[in-house]
């Protein structure tokens, strides 16, 4: 089954499900059903509160209304036909308006008794979907088309794939994927926290937490350094003028967090970064010896997502971006995407992820959805392409309508652990916003020549990517970015100071070390270097004191004995090596 076939299947079932609802209780009011990418959901109007048992309730009416759904058939009607036969639902009126405003075809499609406002895309005979291939999940609150002043409705999820073999290995991740939930392990670990005072979506970043974090940047800055970027920085506020320029405004307003001065002047803070940086190339003249120029910097943009959309440190609305921006002619475009490339290959292969193309190009059906010409994007598509064939990569993900508004993308997209793909890094080609700003050099004849700007993340939002990182490794971070390396635990309080001074002594190896010396019990407090998920834990005695000899425990359980000496050059090299 293809995708898209899937993804007709879903849908069909969302009218299923839509069906239950209403044979189950007729005073409700269907609006949207759409399919998504694990099964399906319908947002309904209920006039009370569903029961406990509910869901099993809906999904016995959708296996028993199942069978009977052999034909699906539809009929072209108009505005009045359709508004008569939605006349006590607002909802499909106010779909039904705009449908007609927008000058488009409206459609009612029938399945089984069940007749439903769409615009088609269905498998032909629901009868054949497997009935063990789906199931209901769960209830959540919704508001009607995600806007918070508009009415709460009742949002019901369903699970739908092919098989059900592949529904529960879905579920089987799922669990896994629970157990990984970088919101729980992040408390577990203190890394970071929420203040309700400081507001949603605005990480708090801890001490143990903001060692992973620096630890990630500096290795960033190290490939970077070496393909000879240079660091910059900005401020996080903006005149409006800048996003007018660059086109943000007109795209992105409402996700713009604004600012009116004193004087009455509106700012913004910047939401990226690109339009700054495009300001420092462009305050002196440039020589065609003074290209490529290659930009780097490690800040937080902001940018208004709304409150139903937040989720831990996955969708937060302080965005902390590894951005990157060269400015180029276009015969140096080839070397400097490679050389972005070479840095992604080898950070995201430190960390054992498994990497997968996907060129992300513009929708020409919603060509009003970006800035320049038709002729600009066919000229910047195909020299994206010609660099993904250049670069030995033969299959990659077709990301149609995922470009960014200035150009096309090569998207990476990650496979973690337990196999769940998310997107990763990005390498964008940019001929559009140089236009824009005016940017130029000079070239071998001493004429003017427009350049070309590279946008590249390489971890892309670092707080996306921690909630990534935390997930993929379980909480057991590599030694190299553990915020504790070694935990030492004196056996009593007399061993006390002798944990003091070989932590101190191990400190100046630049090794991270923390004495568990608190007034719970021994056990308690092994208990919970080991709950920190401690690379070593090292239990010091009258024996060890006396011996020089220490028996170090790994999270894997097994302990090894050595020296001071050899204790250092062991977590010397695992740092070393990025192990």
């Amino acid at each position: 089954m293809t995708h898209e076939q899937l993804a007709h299947q879903r849908h069909s079932l969302a009218h299923l499900l839509g069906a239950a609802v209403t044979a189950l209780y007729p005073d409700t009011k269907l609006t949207l059903g759409p399919s998504i990418d694990d099964g399906f959901y319908y947002d309904v109007k209920f006039t009370g509160t569903l029961g406990a048992d509910a869901l099993s309730a809906i999904e016995a009416k959708m296996r028993e209304l199942l069978p009977t759904w052999k034909t699906v058939t539809h009929q072209e009607v108009t505005q009045e036909e359709a508004l008569r036969h939605y006349k006590e639902n607002e909802f499909k009126e106010e779909l039904i308006n705009e449908i007609s405003d927008r000058g488009e075809k409206i459609t009612l499609y029938t399945m089984g008794d069940f007749v439903d406002l769409c615009r088609g895309g269905h498998i032909e005979d629901l009868s054949a979907i497997d009935p063990d291939s789906f199931r209901l999940d769960r209830v959540a609150g919704a508001y009607w088309r995600g806007k918070e002043t508009n009415p709460m409705l009742t949002r019901i999820y369903g699970l739908a794939f092919e098989s059900k073999t592949e529904l529960e290995e879905y579920l089987h991740i799922r669990e896994e994927a629970r157990n990984r939930d970088h919101k729980k392990i992040g408390k577990e670990q203190g890394l970071f926290i929420f203040s309700e005072l400081v507001g949603s979506g605005l990480p708090l970043w801890t001490p143990r937490g903001t060692i992973i974090r620096e630890l990630l940047n500096d290795y960033v800055w190290e490939l970077r350094k070496a393909k000879g970027y240079q660091k910059v920085t900005i401020p996080h506020i903006t005149k409006k003028d800048l996003y007018e320029t660059s086109g943000h405004w007109a795209k992105f307003a409402d996700e713009l967090f604004k600012i009116e001065t004193r004087e009455k002047h509106v700012f913004a803070m910047k939401p990226m970064n690109c339009p700054h940086h495009t300001q420092i190339f462009g305050a002196e003249p440039k020589s065609y010896r003074d290209m490529p120029q290659r930009y780097c910097e490690t800040t937080m943009v902001y940018r208004d997502e709304q409150s139903g959309e937040l989720s831990g440190l996955s969708r937060v609305r302080s965005i902390t971006q590894d951005d990157a921006h060269v400015f180029c002619r276009e015969n140096q475009i080839d070397r400097e995407v490679f050389a972005v490339w070479d840095i992604i290959d080898t950070f995201y292969k430190t960390f054992g992820f498994e990497l997968q193309v996907r060129f992300s190009r513009h929708d020409p059906d919603e060509f009003e959805k970006y800035i320049g010409t038709k002729e600009t994007w066919e000229k910047a598509e195909e020299k994206m392409k010609s660099i993904i064939a250049s670069r030995g990569i033969t299959t990659y993900i077709d990301g149609k309508g995922e470009a960014a508004m200035y150009g096309p993308k090569i998207d990476f997209i990650a496979k973690d652990s337990i196999g769940r793909t998310l997107q990763v890094a990005t390498i964008q080609l940019d001929f559009n916003m140089p236009e824009r700003f005016g940017l130029f050099c000079t070239n071998e004849k001493g004429e003017k020549e427009q350049v070309v700007m590279i946008h590249c993340a390489i971890m892309g939002s670092i707080e996306r990517f921690m909630s990534t990182l935390i997930e993929h490794y379980a909480g057991v971070f590599p030694v190299w970015i553990s915020p504790t390396q070694i935990a030492i635990v004196p056996v009593k309080e007399t061993h006390q100071d002798a944990a003091t001074t070989l932590a101190q002594s191990l400190n100046t190896h630049n090794l991270r070390v923390e004495v568990m010396s608190d007034n719970n019990s021994l056990g308690k407090r092994i208990h919970a270097a080991k709950s920190l998920k401690t690379p070593y834990i090292i239990v010091l005695g009258d024996k060890e004191i006396e011996s020089g000899m220490y028996t170090a425990e790994l999270r894997d359980g097994t302990k090894v004995e050595l020296s001071q000496d050899a204790l250092v050059a062991r977590l010397q090299t695992e740092i070393k090596d990025r192990s």
